[in-house]
């Protein structure tokens, strides 16, 4: 059986899951990506040794039988001196309630049949007396350790130490938070417990680190969440963990089951971490080489670092992080001018931002628009790049004929499906939610109708975490009119024939635009909003206009590369992950 775990090792390392949660962590690597493969590893492992496929049986081992025996007999004798109270017989597990068969010399058992268990001292500052001690909460206890440097006090008698007191080789579990949560207090000295954890103490020398294991497993399966009530707080009361059926090996067996499956985890600790450091050094060397793109000196430097990524274009691009890593690139060269030729012969943006001048004192003079204070002419040291020939730097107000925020609209109850308030909830770089857009009343629309959105308006993100400076274009609907909120901005061009809104959009959704966007986002109120007073100052690079249209097709083509590899990305990794999947059920089959 143990064939199947190393004969396999290239299916448990390949397959790889992504993870919309960028945090890292255990079974999660510098790419995004959860170590399915490993994971499931892990479970295997876990499956088999508590299935009794771990380790050989031995038939000279002491049978579970006399073990529990044992227990019975231990346990009238500490009811004869007081010291634990005598229970309700537990019911015969019948065949039903056993998940799988057993090897010989093994036994189901119920955990309230083979531990004495109870929950810590309840935290009452009006109630609680006695001596000032250290106590532990769920918060100290993760899986298989403790974190024991924010240990707090509260009054405990010496009359309840016994109850509340964890020592060496106790089993703790956690009641509430992550209900099942477990790790073996290993310490010499002994620690007080809150009511949210309980303890559980075994009789007979049962080894607490196999039955750690087989809540490791539960976890591992999801079996655990049977044992949990609640939905957005779980809990595991001390009824439901006494009910808990568990396959007992015989003591001798256990021991030898949890030295395996420690030497085992400590090969999926190691195949995670040659995982981690190769995901690791990949992300180092796309960035580097996708570096050299942007910071090309000329074309001939730009050819050279195209070709080399080129070369190795299959290598690089292997993981969602990288492909994102790209598409970011393809942006930043799109509003630097590297990512297409200029062109001798197309009229220059000098020349189209003067047509552009010359309409805005049309409408201003016709009293469409108003007029703005007269801004400085754009300084060089404000030039944040060297422009391609044919570019030129444009403040973003000179080129609009409107850059705002929202109003704070009222809601009523009584909607219309032909009117809308678009919020920044409702729209990404990638997608605008539409169908998702609130209905609201005439009323409401009809009060608010300057900030009404138009055909090719840019919609941004203005406030909130997650939320400042995503950026698209909004698009009208048929039979649909919708205003925006006061958390959302609106940038309206003069003229969305002579400078596109896609460009504008590509310039806000680079790495070149996020970064002026967080330069002028104030978080002194306690949260981040960008100021569209600055907005409007933004200095952004204008390309020629048929240049515009080039980098827009080559913006296109490239973007739709990357989707198409992250598909074929996830189809690997979906039959990696099927294939480590159907490795564990033919394990335990």
């Amino acid at each position: 059986m143990l064939n199947l775990i190393t004969e396999h090792i290239n299916i448990w390392t390949a397959a790889q899951t992504q993870k919309n949660n960028g945090s890292r962590g255990r079974g999660k690597n510098s790419n995004g990506q959860s170590l399915y493969g490993i994971q499931k590893l892990r479970e295997l492992i876990l499956e088999l040794a508590v299935r009794g496929k771990l380790v050989p049986q031995i038939p000279d081992d002491e049978p579970t039988s006399v073990l529990l025996d044992k227990i019975t007999k231990e346990k009238k004798r500490l009811i004869k001196k007081g010291k634990i109270k005598k229970q309700k017989p537990f019911p015969i597990i019948s065949g039903d309630e056993k998940p799988f068969d057993l090897p010989q010399g093994w036994e189901w058992a119920w955990l309230g049949e083979i531990a004495q268990h109870n929950s810590g001292k309840t935290l009452d500052k009006g109630r609680n007396e006695g001596k000032s001690r250290e106590y532990i909460t769920t918060s100290n206890l993760y899986w298989g350790y403790f974190i024991l440097d924010n240990l707090r006090k509260m009054p405990i008698k010496d009359s309840e130490l016994e109850k509340c007191t964890a020592k060496k080789n106790d089993l703790l579990i956690c009641e509430g938070g992550e209900a099942g949560r477990a790790s073996v207090w290993e310490f010499e000295e002994s620690i007080c417990l809150q009511n949210h954890i309980h303890r559980v103490r075994f009789f007979c020398k049962i080894n607490p680190y196999y039955a750690y294991r087989f809540f490791e497993k539960l976890n591992y399966t999801g079996e655990i969440n049977k044992y949990r009530k609640g939905v957005a707080i779980s809990n595991m009361s001390g009824k439901t963990l006494s009910s808990i059926i568990i396959p007992l090996p015989p003591i001798a067996e256990q021991h030898r089951i949890v030295a395996k499956l420690d030497e085992l985890m400590v090969l999926c600790d190691q195949l995670e971490q040659h995982q981690t450091d190769s995901s690791d050094t990949h992300l180092v060397l796309v960035e580097t080489l996708l570096a050299t793109l942007t910071n090309a000196a000329d074309q001939r430097e730009l050819a050279e670092a195209w070709q080399r990524i080129a070369n190795h274009f299959d290598t690089l691009f292997t993981t969602e992080q990288s492909i994102d890593q790209f598409k970011q690139t393809i942006l930043q060269l799109a509003v630097m001018g590297k990512l297409v030729l200029q062109d001798p012969q197309d009229e220059p943006a000098s020349v189209l931002l003067k047509k552009i001048a010359k309409e805005k004192a049309r409408l201003i003079k016709e009293g469409k628009i108003k007029k703005i204070k007269t801004l400085p002419e754009i300084k060089k040291n404000g030039e944040t790049f060297k422009l391609p020939e044919g570019w030129m730097w444009s403040r973003l107000i000179d080129v609009c004929s409107l850059v705002t925020q929202g109003p704070n609209p009222k809601y009523y109850n009584k909607t219309n499906p032909k009117y809308g308030v678009l919020k920044t909830k409702d729209f990404y770089d990638d997608i605008i939610h539409y169908d998702k857009i609130t209905p609201i009343s005439y009323d409401t629309f009809k009060e608010f109708k300057r900030y009404k959105l138009l055909n090719n308006d840019i919609i941004f993100g203005l406030v909130g975490k997650g939320s400042t400076a995503k950026c698209n274009i909004f698009m009208e609907q048929r039979n649909v009119e919708h205003i925006f909120t006061r958390a959302t901005g609106l940038i309206r061009l003069l003229n969305p024939t002579l400078i596109l809104p896609v460009i504008i959009k590509q310039y806000f959704t680079s790495l070149l635009g996020k970064n002026t966007s967080d330069s002028i986002t104030d978080g002194s109120t306690g949260q981040l909003v960008i100021k569209t007073s600055e907005l409007k100052n933004v200095v952004i690079p204008v390309p020629p206009l048929k240049e515009q249209h080039r980098i827009v097709a080559k913006v296109n083509e490239l973007i739709t590369l990357c989707d198409n590899l992250k598909a074929r990305l996830n189809d690997v990794q979906t039959t990696q992950a099927q294939l480590a999947d159907a490795l564990v059920e033919q394990a335990v089959a």
